[in-house]
């Protein structure tokens, strides 16, 4: 050989390649071959250092932060026992406003309220005259 001193060996322990053209990962900062120098070719321990995307719980659908050095699964798995908001026996209610309309059941989303007695009815009985407002005397907009 007349340049004994040009090129690297492969880093990875099955190949061994003298590469006059070698690439460093990123990772791990070792010499590899073309067919060796990706993490999942040869295998790379510190991969995750590489990896940049956040994380997402699986069960609030949150981004879970991760820091450097730090492997996500565990980091993902902390978040779901320690700080995940994820109730599955807690609903929300979205219909929360029951009529105060005597023998009427609905509930509506938002509040509807008369301006008289300030009972909160559903759409149907909004009206003082269709939920018999009995404050104030005789009811607004009665027909003559």
């Amino acid at each position: 050989m007349e340049f004994p001193d040009l090129g690297k060996h492969c880093s990875e322990k099955t190949c061994k390649q003298l590469d006059f053209l070698p690439l460093k990962c990123d990772a791990c900062k070792q010499d590899f071959c073309k067919d060796h120098f990706t993490c999942a070719a040869h295998k790379c321990p510190f991969a995750f250092k590489k990896d940049v995307q956040v994380p997402v719980c699986p069960l609030c659908n949150n981004p879970v932060p991760v820091k450097k050095g730090e492997i996500p699964d565990v980091v993902v798995g902390e978040h779901i026992d320690r700080d995940c908001n994820y109730h599955p026996w807690k609903k929300e209610k979205i219909f929360m406003y029951r009529c105060s309309k005597e023998g009427c059941k609905k509930k509506e989303m938002l509040q509807v309220a008369c301006d008289q007695c300030h009972g909160s009815f559903c759409i149907q009985h909004r009206h003082p005259l269709d939920h018999s407002c009995k404050h104030g005397g005789r009811p607004i907009g009665t027909a003559r």
